[in-house]
């Protein structure tokens, strides 16, 4: 019998340590003037697409690796693009030679035109005189006028040509701009958090290669009751405490409240606060103090949120922030630059 009271003393003791254990974690101190409520850190998500369909040549990146903004992460194959490259440009070089060639006939046909005008004029005094008949001035006429039409042929011509050439120099434009898009850059900053596609397959128009996660627009969601969401203003001093680094708080701002309530989804640890009814407040990370904390930065990590409704109280010590050190972690799965 003994050692079942002893037994028991032990489970009752070790219950009781977990239970305060629990609520010192869940339940921290806080002065008047605050709340806290746990919840996951959220970015916004970018995917990084094909513009046309196109076999992939190769993909620079992996999962988990942090690219900067104008950085190449991926490359189609651009092979088919190059050769109708080359076509088209062959089309502009005829259609260049075949407008010299114009221009050429236009200036023939203006010198023609100018020698039988003036043979026109001639016949015509001559008549007068009665040097010449008026049948040779009726043919220099129709001579004249012959040319007239042929030069507003070769004009027209002319114009002709540098409508090809125009379509020529489009079509190698265009081509050359698909060529362009043919090499994908990440558009921000950001960690790749999937690789969707792999070299050698063929992706439709608008096919995705790799996912995002924007390392400049991270934030997280706190449910808060009625007597608290309603004193939060919008822009109030909050603060970001996640699981992989406790001891550094993140400074953010609440950016939005919902104008609703809703029931405490099934994220919150417990049962009894979920059938409450709360707002949703979104707290948004300070982005310079959020580019010391890039590599805990990771969607769904747990922590805590907490707000100040009071803009007269003091964060309490373990809010306030602290210098981050240079060697708090080791850096991994970066790649460099590739142009």
């Amino acid at each position: 019998m003994s050692k079942k009271l002893v037994y028991l003393a032990a489970v009752i003791i070790l219950a009781g340590g977990v239970a305060i254990t629990w609520f010192i974690l869940n339940k921290p101190a806080l002065p008047p003037g605050f709340a806290g409520a746990n919840g996951r850190l959220e970015a916004k998500l970018v995917d990084i697409a094909t513009k046309y369909q196109g076999r992939i040549a190769e993909v620079l990146a992996d999962e988990g690796d942090t690219v900067d903004a104008g950085q190449i992460v991926a490359r189609m194959d651009i092979e088919p693009l190059e050769a109708q490259l080359r076509n088209a440009e062959a089309k502009t070089r005829e259609a260049e030679d075949n407008r010299r060639t114009a221009l050429a006939e236009v200036v023939v046909k203006q010198s023609e035109l100018a020698y039988s005008t003036k043979q026109y004029k001639r016949s015509k005094e001559l008549v007068v005189r009665g040097a010449v008949s008026e049948q040779e001035r009726d043919i220099d006429l129709a001579r004249m006028e012959v040319n007239q039409a042929a030069l507003l042929g070769a004009q027209a011509q002319a114009v002709r040509t540098q409508s090809a050439i125009d379509a020529a120099t489009a079509e190698t434009d265009r081509i050359k701009a698909e060529i362009k898009d043919s090499v994908l850059k990440a558009p921000i900053r950001g960690r790749v958090q999937n690789r969707l596609a792999e070299p050698g397959e063929v992706l439709p128009a608008g096919g995705k290669v790799l996912s995002l996660v924007d390392l400049s627009d991270v934030y997280m969601y706190l449910f808060l009751p009625e007597s608290i969401a309603g004193k939060v203003a919008l822009g109030s001093e909050a603060r970001i405490v996640i699981d992989a680094a406790p001891e550094y708080p993140i400074r953010a701002v609440v950016s939005y409240v919902s104008p609703s309530a809703q029931f405490t989804p099934k994220s919150v640890e417990t049962a009894e606060e979920r059938h409450n009814l709360t707002f949703r407040v979104k707290l948004q990370l300070d982005k310079i103090r959020l580019r010391q904390f890039e590599p805990f930065v990771k969607v769904g990590i747990p922590g805590m949120g907490y707000v100040r409704f009071d803009a007269d109280a003091e964060w309490p010590p373990m809010l306030q922030p602290k210098p981050v050190p240079e060697k708090l972690w080791n850096s991994t799965g970066s790649i460099g630059s590739n142009g």
